[in-house]
């Protein structure tokens, strides 16, 4: 147990539009936070409802000081609400699930269970899932694939809610647009392990889904985000450069060859599309370059002025 007031487990559930499902939710998770053995606090995060989900939520915070409420001033979207909770979080363990009740509250003990035998990040995996099969499980299938294959993390589902983390992960991963699809793919990437837990699955029975077929191309795109941050956020020239140099190469080469068969051989190149290839290649690869050499500048200039680190350590043992 941590000392008196200062939880050990941090519990950060997002909120949109959910009033039916509050009251039922709490009942759950409360009932399996009393059976742990760590002191637990819930940080609810209202992403801007328009319903009756605020007044629901403050009624269950009056009954139990564990519970705490992060209300947005609009709806910013659940990546935004996973930012703000895991700001709030106080907790060594921060577990997330949400709050439409298809998610097992009874599922947490043993994502814990995977966190102290070693683990950084214990995602579910949804394997008998109950959703529809064409809108939902056939693309993030589908989903699931590229990420795995883009990210080199080979999991079976990113996109269930319920997973839990060391608390030095989630301070250590900025959240926006809908990178929380990402979170083990961006945890992977400063170093984390990551384990796959199957998780209990439930059909929805209150509210309506807030996602569909028009996110797929808002993921794909946050995907390619996460594969460049991931590969050559700290060194952007790299990305540009291999764009860049060959082309600069091969266009320069071509138009000098070009003018050595021009001024000894007396070739005319007027009309050639060759020409207009090699122009068109050189400046392609110097202003690839160009934008490298600005992105490494950018890129210098926002770690040193934040004073954000490029590394995250895992331990420090020895004396000083």
């Amino acid at each position: 147990m941590s000392e008196t007031g200062v939880p050990e487990v941090s519990i950060v559930v997002p909120f949109f539009e959910e009033q039916d499902a509050v009251a039922p939710f709490f009942s759950e998770l409360l009932a399996v936070l009393d059976g742990l053995s760590r002191r637990a606090e819930v940080v609810a995060v209202d992403d801007g409802s328009g319903d009756a989900t605020f007044a629901r939520l403050e009624a269950v915070r009056a009954g139990d000081d564990r519970v705490r409420i992060v209300r947005f001033r609009r709806n910013f979207g659940q990546s935004a609400a996973l930012a703000a909770g895991f700001e709030y979080a106080r907790g060594e363990f921060v577990v997330t699930l949400d709050g439409d009740l298809q998610n097992d509250p009874t599922e947490i003990p043993r994502l814990l269970e995977a966190l102290e035998a070693g683990a950084d990040v214990a995602s579910g995996w949804r394997r008998d899932r109950h959703d529809h099969f064409v809108t939902r499980i056939l693309p993030s299938r589908i989903a699931n694939a590229i990420i795995s294959r883009v990210t080199g993390l080979r999991l079976h589902d990113f996109g269930c809610g319920l997973k839990a983390y060391l608390v030095e992960i989630t301070q250590g991963i900025r959240l926006y647009g809908e990178m929380h699809r990402f979170l083990p793919a961006l945890a992977a990437d400063l170093g984390a392990e990551v384990v796959e837990i199957p998780v209990n699955h439930r059909a929805r029975t209150t509210g309506r889904s807030k996602y569909g077929l028009s996110r797929t191309l808002r993921v794909v795109l946050d995907l390619i985000t996460v594969r460049f941050l991931s590969g050559y956020a700290t060194r952007p020239i790299h990305f540009f450069g291999l764009l860049g140099l060959p082309a600069l190469l091969v266009g320069g080469l071509g138009l000098g060859w070009l003018g050595f068969q021009r001024i000894f051989f007396g070739v005319e190149l007027g009309g050639r599309p060759v020409v207009l290839l090699g122009i068109f290649l050189a400046t392609t690869g110097l202003q690839f370059l160009t934008f490298g050499l600005l992105a490494e500048m950018m890129a210098r200039t926002w770690h040193e002025s934040q004073g954000k680190a490029v590394y995250l350590v895992r331990e420090v043992r020895g004396s000083e």
